[in-house]
């Protein structure tokens, strides 16, 4: 299994009831605190609808978490392309990429949530063609390439050219995907990263396996080609101590999310509401089909490597950011999982635990060496007396394999 990095998708998906200024200020601690802790990526998206996704800009976002951070990349996730005119995409991200030293990832998508395309007017039906076209063109505007024109019947562009480029040469482009085949194949259209989404959900989970190939054959018919490592796949997961600690503090929030967001608020099909926390995590975290880590660092550890296999290889895990829990509680998670899951996925342990193993199955070699300390000790009577004293006065220093200075003495 390569190496692969970790990140964080903020939807955000925050219950409706907290002030709004506390929260975004709460999403900000969280990019510092996953900045301090090494993580790779933070994501965030655009949505202006459902009353539980309140970033209507990443770019402004994400531009704030740029001056508290200091190293994490800084992704779009998503810009929702068919919603502004791909110039000033283009110049947002660019601006956002010198105002956080060439950090910015630019992700796009068509738009996930009807209730924003139908305020602005769009039709579903336009949502993804719009989003291939601006793609193109945001691409010939980043490469700097000689003014052109464009005429869409959604924007036009005339003598068109950026007069600033991004500060990174070749700024990273990724596509979100959720279960249908739309995104992976844009993505190898443009030879682009790939961010799945639908991962969260049990059917996402039985689309992965295939989901690559559709990425790998539209690169290959448009002659680009894409590479695992910019594959990013999003779990849901919350860490604890112990499987029931962990279970206790997801439980409850974790019922609200589903009851009132996405039973409630989206009217996802098939999704019911649960009578209870117990039922809720046993349903959605416990089952056969489970989309959901709710335990150990261990339990990720088993469900990444899982994962991995499931889909043939990735470059990184983005783990969704939720509210099941306290902001303290979720801290710890985060914490947890760079503390415990990072190195083990990574194999940063590997030579300390057989550094461990050598010394304990070499046992005879270093007593050897005490014994050659003692020796020496012996010889000089001075130090044979001073030992002595420090026996008698219960040193706990003394070694378990030195011998007993005072029968010597006699």
């Amino acid at each position: 299994m390569s190496r692969i990095n970790f990140g964080a998708f903020l939807a955000p998906h925050h219950p409706i009831g907290e002030h709004p200024m506390l929260q975004y200020q709460r999403d900000l601690d969280l990019v510092e605190h996953l900045d301090r802790l090494g993580y790779n990526e933070f994501w965030c998206g655009e949505h202006h609808s459902t009353g539980w996704e309140m970033i209507a800009s990443p770019e402004m976002f994400l531009a704030a978490a740029g001056q508290r951070s200091h190293r994490i990349k800084l992704g779009t996730g998503v810009i929702s392309l068919p919603y502004h005119h791909p110039y000033n995409v283009a110049q947002r991200m660019v601006q956002l990429d010198h105002m956080t030293d060439g950090r910015a990832i630019f992700g796009s998508g068509p738009g996930a949530l009807p209730s924003d395309a139908y305020t602005l007017g769009i039709d579903p039906m336009t949502q993804r063609d719009r989003q291939d076209e601006a793609i193109g063109v945001i691409k010939r505007l980043m490469k700097g390439e000689d003014r052109f024109d464009h005429e869409s019947e959604w924007f036009t562009l005339k003598n068109a050219a950026l007069q600033l480029l991004p500060l990174q040469e070749d700024m990273e482009f990724v596509v979100a995907s959720m279960i249908s085949p739309s995104g992976m194949t844009l993505a190898g259209k443009y030879g682009a990263g790939a961010l799945s989404i639908g991962s969260m959900s049990t059917a996402g989970l039985q689309s992965l396996p295939l989901q690559w190939s559709f990425a790998k054959d539209s690169a290959e018919k448009h002659g680009k080609s894409v590479d695992r490592s910019n594959w990013r796949i999003v779990m849901n997961f919350h860490i604890a101590e112990t499987r029931e600690q962990a279970r206790e503090e997801a439980k409850h929030g974790l019922m609200k999310w589903h009851n009132e967001y996405t039973v409630s608020t989206l009217m996802r099909p098939g999704a019911e509401i649960f009578d209870s926390p117990d039922e809720a995590i046993d349903g959605m975290a416990f089952g056969d089909n489970a989309a959901i880590v709710i335990g150990t660092p261990d339990d990720l550890v088993d469900s990444i490597r899982k994962m991995y296999e499931l889909t043939g290889g990735f470059g990184t895990v983005i783990g969704f950011v939720h509210d099941w829990c306290t902001p303290e509680q979720n801290f710890r998670s985060w914490d947890r999982v760079a503390r415990y899951v990072v190195p083990e996925i990574n194999g940063y342990l590997k030579a300390y635990r057989k550094s461990q193993q050598d010394v304990i199955e070499n046992r005879e070699v270093f007593d050897r060496a005490g014994e050659a300390v003692t020796s020496k000790i012996m010889e000089n009577e001075k130090a044979v007396k001073a030992l002595a004293e420090e026996a008698n006065a219960g040193s706990a220093m003394q070694s378990p394999n030195a011998p007993d200075l005072n029968k010597m003495n006699n």
